[in-house]
């Protein structure tokens, strides 16, 4: 059934492969973005428009404004909302992260509220938001992390993003719970990977990458232990949610895998390109130069050297996910980042 569907994020590295995704399916998607005017931002979303059956309306609306998806939201039946920062390197927490994702999700929430269309949310949040750091396998005896686990580590100080993740999910629960007009469903990604549909992406997988490929951890690279997704798998699980019965939240990781593997498999694909790291750096020095790679002493401690197993088999049921193998994930992310230019 095609579904007018609003989705909030829609310009960034997961939010357009999600909307390709529906506009290929025929869907209506409404993109909010700040300025309308900027339109050298989506101008690629309306190019993929325009060979779809669906059609892209865009809308303003600001996450930070309140009220500002009421009208954007009237007559939707549907709401994906992926809007949220993912940055590295912020001056002030509270600021740039922490209030951009809980004050948007209860925008785009209360938005869903007054619309009396919506029946359906599907929101990005994160495994930043089940675990916070690596050790808490270890200090909690969990020997994997499923759905029913909750990010209680985390705070505005330490492991900031996450932090701002498991708020604005647990708002999300809180809101969800508290009216009966729409259903809640939540995408747990893991460490995004893949290409990129955008050149003007913040994301942090992409500056991660970009710091690889120019040599930055050549002499040694940090051993820690991620769980990776396509971010192509995500679009797809993203969309399954929209189109189909799903309920709850859902781990998204194809495999984990550290920093290490990630570098042979870019040396794999790539051969004698790269000045890639050939060891682990020891995790001592980690704690000394750390903050040369914008981590803190505690986040080494508490992340580097630990290893982290995520459950991902709901994802497989539910969603009906077949993940992307890593080395093609790999190699289709540095060979488009080597077509776009930006590395």
């Amino acid at each position: 059934m095609k579904q007018t569907i609003l989705v909030t994020g829609g310009t960034g590295y997961v939010g357009s492969w999600v909307v390709k995704g529906l506009l290929e399916n025929g869907h209506t998607v409404r993109l909010t973005v700040r300025d309308k005017s900027k339109q050298n931002k989506y101008q690629f979303l309306v190019d993929i428009a325009n060979t779809t059956q669906g059609s892209l309306e865009i809308w303003e609306a600001n996450l930070l404004e309140k009220g500002s998806f009421n009208e954007a939201t009237k007559g939707c039946d549907s709401i994906a909302h992926i809007a949220s920062p993912f940055i590295l390197k912020v001056k002030n927490a509270q600021k740039d992260l922490v209030d951009p994702a809980v004050n948007g999700t209860i925008n785009v929430l209360e938005a869903a509220n007054k619309s009396e269309t919506v029946k359906k949310i599907v929101l990005t949040s994160s495994v930043a938001s089940v675990l916070g750091d690596n050790v808490d396998m270890k200090t909690f005896g969990i020997s994997e992390l499923t759905e029913e686990h909750f990010n209680t580590t985390s705070t505005l100080t330490h492991q900031s993003y996450s932090f701002s993740k498991v708020e604005a999910e647990k708002m999300a629960w809180e809101m969800a719970k508290a009216q009966s007009d729409w259903q809640l469903i939540v995408m747990n990604p893991a460490f995004v990977m893949g290409p990129s549909l955008t050149t003007t992406s913040q994301s942090g997988s992409l500056t991660i990458m970009k710091d690889i490929l120019s040599g930055k951890y050549k002499t040694g690279a940090p051993e820690l232990h991620f769980g990776y997704v396509d971010v192509r798998d995500i679009a797809k699980a993203h969309i399954f949610g929209l189109e189909n019965k799903a309920e709850g939240r859902h781990i998204l990781s194809g495999r984990e895998a550290t920093f290490l593997d990630l570098a042979n498999s870019i040396e794999k694909s790539f051969p004698n390109t790269y000045k890639l790291p050939k060891s682990f750096a020891p995790k001592w020095i980690m704690s000394l130069i750390g903050f040369m790679f914008g981590v803190t002493r505690k986040f080494v401690k508490n992340n580097v050297g630990h290893p982290l197993k995520l459950n991902n088999s709901k994802s497989k049921l539910a969603l009906k996910l077949n993940y992307i193998p890593f080395d093609k994930t790999i190699k289709d992310m540095v060979e488009q980042m080597k077509k776009l230019n930006v590395i």
